[in-house]
């Protein structure tokens, strides 16, 4: 791979963000955990190396249960990628957090099944922390960047990332709303998570589009619907692009004291053989 063909900083495109740079080269990157999403998106941005790759593929043909989130991962670090941002669209699950808001959350709860989610699979074991799993620097500069484009940002939430495609009962969402949790998605795991497994640092962006299942005591918000998101997304997707713009001009030259570069305690993940 030439030097050319490589980048420090990784972007995932949600539902609706397909392309995030001018001027790109595209790269297909082989990995042993199959193909990612689609063909890498290269650019330069005020002198970075930005790789670009749609979470969904360049036609939103995956749907969130077939997205192959190991190969994504391993292919932005095999392009020599350190820090990730992957904004996603999301539902509310508390009044106070409204359509167009942006959420950049720390925390998530899985409620997902049947996703290969970990590159350590033996013969060694091993045990990653997950207590923390968004990297506290990358999510202040997200925070930062968003408040200097003059939108709402929330600088903390929870995400609860349900397997879709099929959105949530009202006995679900009631559920997930009393718990105290902010956002609903399907994809922040394992993306977040298989980031950590590889030490680069991590932190996203939810782009409120709908209150999941409404407002219970406000009966004119309608539950959510495919649609709905990709027009609000549609709506927003020019302020998403500036405010991770803002973000990545904003990064360090050098490394940020984090310690997600240290979260696996220098045990590489054993890639399946062939």
């Amino acid at each position: 791979m030439t030097g050319a063909s490589r980048a420090d900083v990784g972007v995932f495109g949600g539902s609706g963000f397909y392309a995030f740079l001018d001027e790109v080269e595209e790269v297909v990157v082989d990995t042993p955990y199959g193909a990612p999403s689609g063909p890498f998106h290269l650019g330069e941005l005020r002198g970075r190396r930005v790789a670009f790759l749609p979470r969904h593929g360049p036609g939103h043909e995956l749907p969130p249960h077939r997205v192959n989130y190991r190969a994504n991962l391993w292919a932005m670090r095999s392009l020599g990628v350190g820090r990730v941002l992957g904004p996603f669209a999301a539902g509310s699950l508390q009044p106070h957090i409204h359509p167009g808001d942006f959420v950049v959350v720390d925390q998530f709860v899985d409620r997902t099944w049947g996703r290969p989610d970990t590159f350590y699979e033996g013969p060694v074991p091993y045990h990653p922390t997950a207590a923390d799993p968004y990297c506290p620097e990358l999510s202040g500069l997200a925070v930062k960047a968003a408040t200097d484009v003059g939108v709402r940002a929330h600088p903390s939430g929870t995400v609860v990332v349900v397997q879709g495609p099929r959105f949530s009962t009202r006995a679900e969402s009631r559920w997930y709303r009393a718990q105290g949790w902010e956002v609903i998605n399907m994809t922040q795991y394992p993306e977040a998570y298989l980031a950590r497994e590889l030490g680069l640092c991590y932190a996203t962006l939810a782009l409120i589009t709908d209150y999941d299942t409404g407002v219970e005591d406000d009966p004119g918000v309608e539950p959510v619907s495919f649609e709905e998101v990709m027009r609000v997304m549609d709506a927003n997707v020019a302020t998403v692009r500036k405010v991770l713009f803002r973000a990545i001009e904003a990064l360090p030259a050098g490394p940020i004291a984090c310690g997600c570069a240290a979260a696996t305690n220098g045990l590489e993940p054993i890639p399946p053989a062939g």
